[in-house]
């Protein structure tokens, strides 16, 4: 007796959607492992390496952020607490950049998420009105880092302290989500001396903040590390930005925070999303594993 011809149409379509499934499965695997093969130089060795003066990558943000940023796809979501969190926790972000970023990097920064700080800033070493930057007088270069990132906090305090309880360095090749930022900082207070961003320890007791990641100090931690210069508590003879922060912060009793959320999962990130999300992308013999302050649970969406 023959089977319906119902249950052959089952199983025509179950063994072609099968086969379909399977095929795409076999191509979406075989272009990632292409991505990992052909973007290894992107992963850098050096665990202090990873900042906005880097520029070997800034050819692969042309053409990629071709959207409308206007687009009417959450015109009717509830925003009620992210507004209300906006005066609330009010956030100057500072986005160190340089005169060869600012059409590359820094204009897309700009165009997009620092939108949604209180205030933000670009520092670079010199100025432009244009754009605007502020002009810090350096020099460009991976040894002057830790000096721009010094004279930055010192402007901003100088002249912005008022404006802002919480103050927050980002590079031009960062994201921040300024809605996530301000609920994780709305549960301390700005008078406490505190920074958070991602937590590496080796090198400093209580642990310091990557710069790739990014990092925000309250305003007693920014009010402690202006002085601590004018009292010579700390010194700018370091190259390597967020180490010497890092250590001038724990002499200064600036408490390195804990960032993670209720799972205890990370919210500051060194490197680009498919770095974290795809199983296998940093290698378990990458500094980054013996760096974490905490142990890093891993979240794969990409296997």
């Amino acid at each position: 007796m023959a089977p319906p011809k119902s249950l052959m149409h089952f199983l025509t379509f179950t063994f072609g959607s099968a086969i379909g499934f399977f095929l795409c499965y076999l191509l979406f695997s075989l272009v990632l492992e292409e991505q990992v093969k052909v973007e290894p130089h992107l992963l850098y060795n050096n665990p202090h390496g990873h900042h906005s003066d880097d520029d070997d990558e800034s050819h692969q943000l042309k053409g990629q952020m071709n959207f409308n940023a206007d687009a009417g796809q959450h015109k009717d979501e509830n925003n009620n607490i992210a507004e209300e969190l906006y005066q609330k926790v009010r956030i100057l972000c500072w986005v160190m950049t340089g005169p060869q970023n600012l059409e590359t990097k820094a204009k897309h920064v700009k165009a997009t998420w620092a939108q949604h700080c209180n205030r933000v800033l670009f520092m670079s070493s010199e100025e432009n009105k244009d754009f605007p930057t502020v002009g810090l007088k350096t020099k460009e270069g991976r040894d002057q880092l830790y000096w721009k990132t010094i004279k930055a906090f010192q402007y901003v305090h100088d002249h912005h302290l008022d404006e802002a309880d919480w103050f927050m360095k980002a590079d031009d090749d960062t994201y921040v989500a300024l809605d996530n930022l301000r609920w994780l900082l709305s549960k301390h207070s700005p008078e406490k001396p505190i920074y958070f961003g991602r937590k590496f320890k080796p090198f400093v007791k209580q642990g310091y903040m990557s710069g790739g990641a990014g990092y925000v100090l309250s305003k007693e931690a920014l009010k402690r590390f202006v002085d601590a210069f004018k009292t010579n508590k700390c010194t700018h003879s370091s190259s390597i930005e967020d180490l010497a922060l890092g250590k001038c912060m724990e002499s200064i009793n600036v408490e390195a925070g804990d960032s993670r959320d209720t799972t205890g999962k990370e919210t500051f990130h060194p490197f680009v999303p498919e770095h974290h999300l795809i199983k296998g992308y940093l290698p378990k013999t990458f500094w980054y594993w013996n760096y974490n302050y905490y142990p890093p649970i891993e979240v794969r969406f990409l296997q």
